[in-house]
C-alpha cells in the first residue's frame, strides 16, 4: 500500500492568523472545521482556495476551490456528493476594494439512475452474471454486476448509479447590474465521482480525465473527488503547538544544527491528513477575463493583481415535505455559509465566538475584526512554549500589512490609494510569471519563488511553514534570524504527487488500497527516494 501525508489545516490557520492580526487578515494555511457553523455543516466547509498563475500558460490563471474535510475513500455506499442545495462561487476583487465585481457560481444536481442497487457505484470486468446455482426468479446468466466503471456516460457508465453534473457561469459586475458574460452552455458536466476501488474502477486515473473540460474562450473546468492537497502535522498543531523532535526547527537548537537544510523534501513529522479525500471545483480562465478593463499587465502595473476569495452559500429558507421520499421546498434566496480567502485565518486567528460572524460577513466590512489581527496570539503562543527562544515583535503589527491589503511586494504598481480596506483576500498578481518546476520552492516566497504563496498559492506551496514563521516576525529583517526563520512541522511534501498540468491536484485515494501515515511512519518521501523516483499519482 502506498503511503499518504496531508497537511494540519488548524496549525496552518494558526500561523496565517497570527500574520492577520496586523489589522487585516493575512496569508496563512487552509481551514478545516475552522468556525462551529461549519463543523456542523461540513458539506459548506471550504478547506482550501488556491489561485495561481497556470504552470503552462502565463495568460491564464487556475482558481480550486476544495470543500468537505478529511473524506474517508473508503466511506460508502453514498461517499461525499457534492451538495445541490449549496451554491459554491469564486469571487475576484479587480477594483481594490475588497467587494467581487466577477463572480463563478457553480451549482450540483444528483441523478439516481440504478435506484434498486445498495451502493452508488458498483461494476466489474465485463459484467458478472448470475451463477448456475442462482435462486429462483432470477435465472443463470442473467447480469448481476454492470461492467466496470470506465466512463462517466455512455457504454461504461452503467454501474455510475449517484452521478452529478453542474453549471458554471460567470458573472460581471457592468455598470453596477450583476451580468452573465460566460457559462457552459449545451455541454453536460459531469463530476468525477470518488475512486471506489481496483474492481469498480480499474482504470481511475483515466476516468477522471474525462472530467476535464474544455468550454472554449480559454477556458477549463473539473469538479469531483479528489486526493486532498494539503499536508501538515495536524495533530501535533493543535496539542498546543506540540512539534515532534524529528522536524526540523520544532526542537530548536537541540535538532538543528547550521548547514543542515532545513527546506528539503523529505518529511519527518506525520501528515494527519494523509490517505483522505476532498471535494474540488477547478476552473482555468484567461487573464483578461479577470482584470478590470479585460488586458493583461506586467507585474509592475496596480491592474495585474486580483483579489480573490471563494464562499459557500445555502438557501435561506428550507421547507421540509411533509411526506417521505418528497423533496425539500427551497428558497432562491441564499445566505453566506463559509468564504476563506488566505488560509487558516479563522481557525486561528478568530476568537471562537466570532467564528461564524466571520464565516457569514464579506471581506470588504473585515474592520470589525481588526482586534484579532493587531497582537497576534499564535505568535505569542510560540513565543511562550518555546521558553521565548523564539523572540517576536512588539504590536502593532506592521510587518503584516503587506498580507492584508494591496501593497507591495505583490502589488508593486499600487498606490497608497489603491490600498484597500483590510480584507482576508488572496492577493495574486498575474504579470509574475509561474515558476518551472525544477526552480519552484515549497517556501515560495520566503525563499525567493515569488509566484508563489502569497502571491497567490499554488497546490504545493508550505502554508504551515511559511505561516509559521511569518507570524514570528520573519518579514521584518530583525526578526528574520535564528530561530525565527528554521520553525516548521516537519511536514514538508503531500503523500502524492501533484499534476503539473489542470487541475494540478493528485486524484481521488482509492477506497479499497488508500491508508494513512501515523506518526511513527515514513512518509512518501522517505521510501519512494530509495529508487529515486516521485511518490505515487493514484
Amino acid at each position: 500500500m502506498k503511503p499518504k501525508f496531508r497537511r494540519n489545516h488548524l496549525t496552518a490557520s494558526l500561523l496565517l492568523a497570527t500574520l492577520g492580526m496586523v489589522g487585516a487578515m493575512p496569508v496563512w494555511s487552509a481551514n478545516h472545521r475552522e468556525a462551529p457553523l461549519t463543523a456542523l455543516d461540513t458539506k459548506a466547509d471550504i478547506t482550501d482556495w488556491f489561485a495561481f498563475v497556470s504552470y503552462d500558460d502565463p495568460g491564464k490563471v487556475t482558481m480550486i476551490l476544495n470543500v468537505d474535510p478529511l473524506l474517508e475513500p473508503a466511506n460508502g455506499p453514498n461517499y461525499a456528493p457534492f451538495d445541490p442545495e449549496i451554491l459554491y462561487e469564486m469571487k475576484v476583487d479587480n477594483t481594490f476594494d475588497a467587494d467581487e465585481d466577477l463572480k463563478i457560481q457553480f451549482r450540483f444536481k444528483t441523478e439516481q439512475r440504478l435506484p434498486g442497487v445498495f451502493t452508488g457505484f458498483v461494476g466489474a470486468g465485463n459484467g458478472v452474471p448470475a451463477p448456475a446455482n442462482s435462486p429462483s426468479p432470477v435465472s443463470p446468466g442473467t447480469t448481476i454486476v454492470p461492467p466496470a466503471i470506465t466512463a462517466l456516460n455512455g457504454t461504461g457508465s452503467e454501474g455510475l448509479g449517484s452521478r452529478q453534473t453542474y453549471t458554471v457561469t460567470v458573472l460581471k459586475k457592468i455598470g453596477g447590474i450583476w451580468t452573465k458574460v460566460f457559462d457552459n452552455g449545451v455541454k453536460n458536466l459531469i463530476a468525477v465521482p470518488s475512486n471506489v476501488g481496483p474492481r469498480t474502477m480499474p482504470n481511475y486515473p483515466a476516468l477522471a480525465q474525462q472530467g476535464i473540460y474544455d468550454l472554449g474562450s480559454g477556458v477549463k473546468v473539473f469538479a469531483g473527488t479528489v486526493d486532498d492537497p494539503f499536508y501538515i502535522d495536524l495533530g501535533a498543531t493543535f496539542d498546543s503547538i506540540n512539534y515532534r523532535p524529528s522536524a526540523f526547527g520544532s526542537g530548536i537548537a537541540a535538532v538543528y544544527t547550521p548547514g543542515q537544510d532545513a527546506e528539503q523534501a523529505k518529511n519527518f513529522s506525520a501528515d494527519d491528513v494523509s490517505g483522505y479525500n476532498v471535494n474540488t471545483i477547478a476552473i482555468e480562465l484567461p487573464i483578461s477575463m479577470l482584470t478590470s478593463d479585460g488586458q493583461q499587465h506586467p507585474a509592475t502595473d496596480a491592474k495585474a493583481v486580483l483579489g480573490t476569495y471563494a464562499t459557500t452559500s445555502r438557501p435561506r429558507i428550507k421547507t421540509m415535505p411533509s411526506q417521505p421520499g418528497g423533496k425539500p421546498a427551497l428558497s432562491t434566496n441564499f445566505v453566506q455559509i463559509q468564504r476563506m480567502g488566505n488560509p487558516l485565518i479563522n481557525e486561528l486567528l478568530v476568537g471562537t465566538g466570532d467564528k461564524d460572524k466571520f464565516s457569514m460577513s464579506e471581506p470588504k466590512n473585515d474592520a470589525q475584526f481588526a482586534n484579532y489581527f493587531l497582537d497576534p496570539l499564535l505568535a505569542r503562543v510560540v513565543n511562550a512554549v518555546y521558553g521565548g527562544v523564539v523572540t517576536i515583535p512588539t504590536p502593532p503589527r506592521v510587518d503584516l500589512l503587506p498580507l492584508v491589503t494591496y501593497a507591495a511586494p505583490i502589488c508593486p504598481g499600487c498606490n497608497t490609494a489603491q490600498a484597500g480596506p483590510v480584507a482576508d483576500l488572496l492577493r495574486l498578481n498575474t504579470g509574475i510569471p509561474p515558476t518551472a518546476k525544477a526552480q519552484r520552492n515549497r517556501m515560495a516566497f520566503l525563499a525567493g519563488d515569488s509566484a508563489g504563496y502569497p502571491n497567490g498559492r499554488r497546490v504545493s506551496d508550505d502554508v504551515t511553514d511559511i505561516s509559521l514563521r511569518t507570524v514570528v516576525g520573519v518579514l521584518n529583517p530583525a526578526f528574520n534570524i535564528f530561530p525565527n526563520n528554521i520553525l516548521a512541522d516537519g511536514v514538508n511534501n503531500n503523500d502524492s504527487s501533484y499534476q503539473e498540468v489542470f487541475p494540478y491536484v493528485a486524484f481521488a485515494n482509492s477506497g479499497r488500497d488508500s491508508r494513512h501515515i501515523d506518526p511513527t511512519e515514513p512518509g512518501c518521501y522517505d521510501v519512494f527516494s530509495i529508487v529515486g523516483i516521485d511518490c505515487p499519482v493514484n
